[in-house]
């Protein structure tokens, strides 16, 4: 992940119980990373419901630090390792990502993995909507983002190092049943009949067909830093999730803004996209196919579902980080409150999975 100053409504002091060991994180850095040259200051970032993140600021340089989270962690979750790996394979092939300056794979450095990067200075919109740009440079940036992520899901991931990332095929299977997992084993964070109805019919509901390319897994337009003046992203942010999955469910995760109430994650909806000058649904589906080669995407109302569930599964689990108090986001207690709406959301996308 790489962030401007403003992410996330910007820096904070560093929270209580998040401190990092300044000296033996500037000895690290001297050691690690080129050009490095104290003294240094941190700041925490508001943002990075996961990961606890930071702007570690030089005379002469600004870098991000992300980390694991203090306290008992689920297994597999808070790989910050994987996100270095993946940011650094992405920047063979030229895609928009920060350069990652060194990942320290020793607890005993700061108690718990890290890796830093570089800062990325630029535009990042909190609302979909993007309010106060004309409708011409609105649908620049959309399309911005739609050419960013079909040229994600067109890199040769074995290609730039990437070949064992994850395991190609039965994506939606596994996948299903790891956020079903996760949910139903989080006793301390509750049941949902909604939820629970999903765990049901999404094994049951897989649709034909299979295809692999490296996933972003959150590929949110508050994910992405643009260019300060130009529509165009300088660099894809929040790699927690990423592997190698299916690029339908991917895309239709970054798509389901259309159907996203902003008060959960930036969304567009209840919004007027045509006097916003934004594409419909369906007409940025259809470029995102058109640039990928693809006549149409058979299958989109259940990747759709899916990921309202996977969504829901994940914002499951930051409730039971709130209640066990390892949550790292100042934001966490907000997204527990819009839980119930959300996994209501997933339901429905079931209910209109034949509506266009």
């Amino acid at each position: 992940m790489s962030v401007s100053a403003n992410f996330n409504s910007g820096t904070i002091a560093v929270r209580e119980g998040y401190g990092l060991d300044a000296r033996a994180l500037e000895s690290w850095m001297r050691e690690t990373v080129d050009g490095f040259a104290g003294p240094l200051s941190i700041e925490q970032f508001q943002g990075g419901q996961s990961n606890p993140t930071y702007r570690l600021v030089t005379p002469g340089a600004c870098y991000v630090l992300r980390k694991q989270p203090p306290g008992q962690l689920l297994k597999g979750a808070h790989a910050v390792d994987r996100e270095a790996r993946v940011l650094t394979g992405l920047a063979k092939a030229g895609f928009p990502v920060a350069h990652v300056r060194g990942v320290c794979n020793d607890p005993a450095v700061l108690g718990t993995i890290f890796y830093v990067m570089d800062m990325v200075e630029g535009r990042i919109f909190w609302d979909a909507t993007i309010p106060g740009v004309p409708n011409a440079e609105r649908a620049a940036l959309f399309d911005a983002m739609n050419e960013t992520i079909a040229q994600l899901h067109s890199v040769d991931y074995d290609a730039v190092g990437l070949g064992d990332y994850g395991r190609p095929g039965n994506y939606f299977e596994r996948q299903i049943g790891r956020w079903s997992k996760q949910y139903l084993e989080d006793e301390e964070a509750g049941r949902d009949p909604n939820m629970d109805r999903l765990v049901e019919w999404l094994p049951a509901n897989i649709p034909p067909g299979d295809e692999t390319s490296i996933v972003h897994g959150d590929f949110r337009i508050d994910n992405m830093i643009f260019h300060p003046t130009e529509p165009r992203v300088l660099a894809v942010l929040d790699w927690e999730l990423s592997t190698l999955g299916h690029p339908g469910a991917d895309f239709a995760y970054h798509a389901m803004m259309y159907r996203m109430p902003p008060h959960i994650v930036a969304g567009l909806g209840g919004a007027d996209t045509m006097a916003l000058g934004l594409p419909s649904e369906q007409e940025y589906l259809a470029t995102y196919c058109r640039r990928r080669g693809m006549g149409t995407m058979p299958g989109y109302g259940f990747y759709m579902a899916f990921n309202f569930f996977r969504l829901a599964a994940i914002f499951h689990g930051i409730k039971g980080r709130v209640l066990r108090g390892t949550a790292a986001s100042a934001q966490a207690r907000e997204r527990v409150a819009v839980l119930p709406e959300l996994m209501q959301l997933a339901w429905r996308q079931v209910e209109r999975i034949d509506t266009p």
